[in-house]
């Protein structure tokens, strides 16, 4: 993959969890995990893992080593924010619209009211430091329509779309506009966390793990990468780009923006995830409204799938680990045998990849150990969250089928929670592991009931085809 020049002084920092083999010949990391040979002058290249461009051959392998995704750019500088217009979809939430131009001093806004009951007047918005256009549909078309309708009268060469329940926070801009210096980067987004205090039990389960919230490392966006979209309540756009993929698909009732973020990319475009920037969020906390709204998310899986066939794979695994896994389960004798000599087989095969750099043989069995274990982690996912109608069903006529499926869920939700419980602030109140388990399952059952729900409109088994590669 090629791209524009990346100007002198940007620079890349290979990530920490990239393994530096061979004394620096070669760096094995990135999504999905890659062998990366570093010629002898690419290795004098990187100091201490980090390269700052200075002329065409550095410029390549930086490029080279962002596409990869095994290092994250480390721009000098951006545009200003005199080069951004916001625009705000907004539909009966007058206290969340008014909130949020009280954090937009001094930016360009085009409201787009699309359709609330009280029309939102610019003499009634208060006092506010910024320069606000309000657009209005007479009748709601959804936030797709209601973003393109802003779009289409910016003329700036940036527009930032924020959702009217979100609020900025502080060097939230400047933190995003910087990765604009790359002129390939055609769309960048901020980490999504809670606006209130956390309360009831929902609001703290929500400070650890919103749908929102995509965590904490930086990352490129990529289909089957850890961060495959961005979600629409917070993103800014390069707006030629953004007229040039059709704007956001105003057919989509929900996922519109994973639908944007994947026709960015099947156009050539980068797109980042930066967590450093912080928007606030008013997560739903009522039980009732929060279930219903994690089954509107699984409800965009089919047709996205149509758009997009095999991008929304619930599994994306190795055909060898797979045998590996399913054998084991199998709970036999014969079955737990099999599974030693096909992991054994598969370990055989990393060390066959990793011949070309001197290895040792701990490296080996700790690489093919690291896949095995993220196979199971998303096996277990998968069974519990996209696939829990089959599982159950199977798990009520087979005990075997029983004692996997209450592993799996075990697992995938104690891993789950070790991995997310530092997520919230510090005086927010930590989830206890039962209780995180609990709306664990609950947060899967409602995104299976979605996904299946979409699977039957649709007509399209496309969501629930997992992707089994050599």
């Amino acid at each position: 993959m090629t791209g524009p020049r990346l100007p002198d002084g940007f620079a890349v920092q290979v990530d920490r969890r990239v393994k530096v083999l061979g004394e620096g010949a070669a760096l094995l990391g990135g999504s999905p995990t890659r062998l990366l040979k570093l010629a002898p002058a690419a290795q004098t290249m990187l100091t201490s893992g980090r390269l700052e461009v200075h002329d065409a051959q550095s410029a390549q392998l930086a490029r080279t080593l962002l596409d990869a995704t095994v290092a994250h750019p480390r721009p000098a500088s951006g545009p200003s924010h005199r080069d951004v217009t916001v625009v705000i979809p907004v539909r009966d939430n007058p206290a969340g619209l008014q909130r949020l131009l009280a954090s937009l001093r001094g930016l360009r806004v085009i409201i787009v009211d699309d359709g609330s009951a009280m029309p939102v007047a610019p003499d009634e918005l208060g006092e506010v430091h910024c320069d606000v256009t309000v657009l209005r549909n007479e009748e709601s078309q959804g936030p797709a329509a209601a973003r393109n309708t802003g779009a289409g009268v910016c003329t700036s060469d940036f527009i930032a779309f924020l959702d009217s329940d979100v609020v900025p926070r502080r060097g939230w801009l400047e933190a995003l506009l910087g990765h604009f210096c790359d002129p390939a980067v055609a769309l960048v987004a901020p980490r999504i966390v809670g606006l209130q205090p956390a309360g009831n039990l929902v609001a703290r389960y929500e400070a650890v793990r919103s749908s929102l919230d995509l965590g904490q490392r930086e990352a490129p966006v990529v289909p089957y990468g850890p961060v495959s979209y961005v979600p629409s309540a917070a993103i800014i756009c390069r707006r030629r780009v953004l007229e040039e993929v059709g704007g956001f698909d105003e057919s989509l009732r929900s996922g519109e923006d994973v639908d944007l973020c994947w026709r960015f990319v099947e156009a050539g475009q980068r797109l980042r995830y930066e967590p450093i920037a912080l928007v606030a969020h008013e997560h739903r906390t009522d039980l009732r409204e929060w279930f219903v709204r994690k089954a509107f998310y699984g409800e965009s899986a089919a047709p996205l799938s149509v758009r997009h066939p095999g991008k929304t794979a619930p599994l994306v695994i190795s055909g060898w680990t797979l045998v590996v896994w399913v054998l084991m389960a199998m709970g036999s004798c014969l079955g737990y045998t099999a599974s030693v000599v096909v992991a054994a087989f598969t370990a055989r095969r990393v060390a066959n990849s990793l011949r070309p750099v001197q290895t040792e043989p701990k490296q080996v069995a700790a690489v093919a150990a690291r896949g095995l274990w993220a196979a199971a982690l998303q096996l277990a996912s998968a069974l519990c969250r996209h696939y829990w109608p089959i599982a159950l069903l199977a798990a009520v006529l087979s005990r075997r089928c029983r004692q996997t499926l209450l592993v799996a869920a075990v697992v995938d939700g104690v891993v789950d929670w070790a991995a997310r419980h530092g997520n919230a602030d510090d005086d927010t109140k930590q989830v206890s592991l039962p209780a995180y388990l609990l709306l664990r399952r609950l947060d899967d059952i409602a995104y299976g009931l979605g996904l299946w729900t979409g699977v039957v409109r649709e007509r399209h088994l496309g969501a629930l085809k997992p992707q089994i590669r050599t």
